[in-house]
């Protein structure tokens, strides 16, 4: 096996061990044994957990930009459709990788995770609020910026709810969540307060 095939096999080893026990419930042995290798194998590739996590949570969060950026770069889209679009297009995200989601944000808050979580937390902010209101003059950017950071956060809970309510059609969560959205964005692109 390359160095890159057995990369990738620790990888997704990983990713399913913390899907299933979250981040401190999983050690190196487990990912080792799920992944078929010794536990040195692993550090020869990774330093630590944490980075081994911080890989997995950033290559993740780089796929899901992208799928956010195509929704807010459609030069023929409206507003509305931008964002319905964007909610989507994570939406979309977390229903094909609901281990990865579950994995990779589940033990968001804790301390030892929360540079790269912090970090993709504002890289997320900034994609929903270029959604929103692309190329915002400096008067809306604060007010984008405090929309951005609300949806985000509210779609990021609405996909924690939706691991256990599956359910629930993504088509309908992504019209509520734009319709919920869209209220306020409507108000604030009219001027109205």
């Amino acid at each position: 096996m390359s160095a890159a095939d057995r990369r990738a096999a620790i990888l997704d080893a990983a990713m399913e061990a913390f899907a299933r026990h979250g981040y401190h419930g999983t050690s190196i042995d487990d990912i080792a044994s799920a992944a078929g290798i010794s536990k040195a194998l692993i550090y020869e590739h990774f330093p630590s957990k944490q980075a081994l996590h911080a890989e997995l949570v950033t290559s993740q969060a780089e796929a899901l930009f992208v799928r956010l950026s195509a929704a807010a770069t459609d030069p023929d889209a409206t507003p509305e459709e931008r964002l319905r679009g964007g909610i989507d297009a994570f939406l979309g995200f977390v229903e094909e990788r609901r281990e990865a989601w579950r994995a990779l944000f589940r033990d968001a808050a804790d301390p030892e995770l929360g540079e790269v979580v912090d970090r993709v937390q504002h890289d997320a902010t900034s994609a929903v609020a270029e959604l929103l209101m692309p190329g915002a003059d400096e008067a809306l950017h604060q007010e984008v910026e405090i929309l951005a950071e609300m949806l985000s956060g509210a779609v990021q809970a609405l996909a924690n709810w939706w691991y256990e309510h599956q359910d629930v059609p993504r088509q309908e969560l992504v019209d509520r969540a734009t319709s919920f959205a869209w209220t306020g964005l409507a108000r604030l692109a009219g001027g109205g307060s």
